[in-house]
């Protein structure tokens, strides 16, 4: 057995990790655009010079003859042959395989504002190569706006504020995290952000840019006319799939990037995906999930990805923690919202029949556990005889004589 893995990052070094766990002997070959593992979860802190590339690398120092595999590095795949199981490099050069792992993530979209496409004062916030761009503009650039506000935009101004560098926030939405958090919780956030110096535009987006001679950004003009100075754009708010080089193999494709069933396993039984490919936009621990799921099935190990909540994410900026779960901002007549505030905290919890579908924990995370637990178990809260915030462990899991714990399901 011959396993190919494309890309480098959570997905395929962990689709690596489960395949190498499962399977000692066959050949395994991981062929990726960059040199170095590195988590682009934490780039902002490459950024604001908090960690070196070392401190970036979430693999072993020795990964490729820990787990014994040949590792293609600075390639890209530009065309695949299902049909004769090949994966077609970037110098003519084809690499065969019995199974197909594709992890090679996404990319900036720069969307179609006026002028911004020729503009030479523009980069996204996705590679180790724009983080060195971004650090240079640093130095010199006055008046840098940051397009998006979702939490690739947050990390993006607070890697600015650690070299001092108070940047501007243009969103489309109503608030900051509008995917993540309510209103109320958003507040908190861009209260702080502006106690910082950041200055936010919301509900707007960048109807165009002024371009000088050299075609460099010197103005930005706003979707309600606002005139902004800018000398330097950083777009957060589009990515794509980087899924150009399966165009024309027959290979299933949806608008946003490469289809793949809870097995991970495409429209071709041998070749399987994971991780941002899907155009889903999944969270670290999700992308990792699938690479694992995904190669545990390419080694024969049947595994499904079922036990996760449809959007999870945990952040904390300028200290202060936030955990949401689910949509936050649901409405309607069968959903029951849930609300306890402190002065150094903020709960939401909205349910439905009974059954949570999103939540916001802000300042105290302490009940993210339970609330973990009531999701994955999905519990009937209406049947806790108790305030929802005050529900805890003993609610839901019983003990037995052993004094073992086991849950019971109604």
């Amino acid at each position: 057995m011959k396993y190919v893995v494309l890309g480098s990052s959570a997905a395929g070094v962990n689709g690596v990790r489960e395949l190498r766990r499962l399977d000692a002997d066959s050949e395994i070959v991981l062929i990726s655009k960059d040199k170095e593992i590195y988590s682009r979860c934490i780039l902002h802190q490459y950024l604001g010079g908090k960690r070196t590339m070392e401190r970036l690398c979430f693999a072993e120092k020795d990964f490729e003859t820990l787990y014994g595999i040949t590792w293609f590095k600075e390639r890209s795949c530009t065309h695949l042959k299902p049909e004769e199981k090949e994966v077609v490099l970037e110098n003519g050069e084809t690499v065969s395989y019995d199974k197909l792992l594709i992890a090679t993530g996404s990319h900036t979209f720069v969307p179609p504002v006026k002028n911004l496409k020729e503009a030479k004062n523009v980069v996204g916030f996705r590679n180790i190569e724009d983080m060195e761009v971004l650090k240079d503009a640093a130095k010199h650039a006055k008046h840098i706006i940051v397009m998006g506000a979702g939490l690739v935009g947050l990390d993006c101004a607070s890697g600015f504020l650690e070299l001092g560098v108070k940047v501007t926030l243009v969103e489309m939405a109503g608030w900051l995290l509008s995917k993540q958090l309510d209103k109320r919780a958003a507040e908190a956030y861009q209260d702080a952000f502006a106690g910082r110096g950041v200055k936010q535009y919301y509900g707007v987006g960048i109807a165009e840019v002024t371009l000088d001679e050299e075609n460099r950004i010197t103005e930005a003009v706003l979707t309600d006319g606002t005139r902004l100075p800018c000398d330097f754009v950083v777009v957060t708010a589009g990515v794509r799939s980087n899924v150009e080089f399966l165009e024309g193999t027959g290979i299933e494709l949806s608008r946003f990037g490469l289809v793949y069933d809870e097995t991970g396993k495409t429209s071709d039984d041998n070749i399987y995906g994971a991780g941002d490919v899907s155009g889903s936009s999944p969270i670290w621990p999700v992308a990792v999930k699938e690479g694992i799921v995904a190669a545990s099935n390419m080694a024969g190990v049947p595994r499904k990805m079922t036990d996760f909540f449809a959007s999870k994410s945990t952040m904390n900026f300028l200290g202060i923690p936030s955990m949401s779960l689910g949509d936050v901002n649901l409405e309607g007549e069968d959903i029951e919202v849930e609300v306890k505030k402190t002065k150094d905290s903020y709960k939401k919890i909205l349910h439905k029949n009974g059954k949570i579908v999103g939540a916001v924990l802000q300042g105290d995370l302490a009940y993210g556990g339970i609330l973990q637990q009531l999701i994955a178990r999905k519990i009937d809260v209406r049947r806790v005889k108790k305030p929802i915030f005050d529900i805890d462990y003993s609610d839901f899991f019983h003990m037995k004589e052993n004094f073992e714990y086991y849950f019971e399901e109604e």
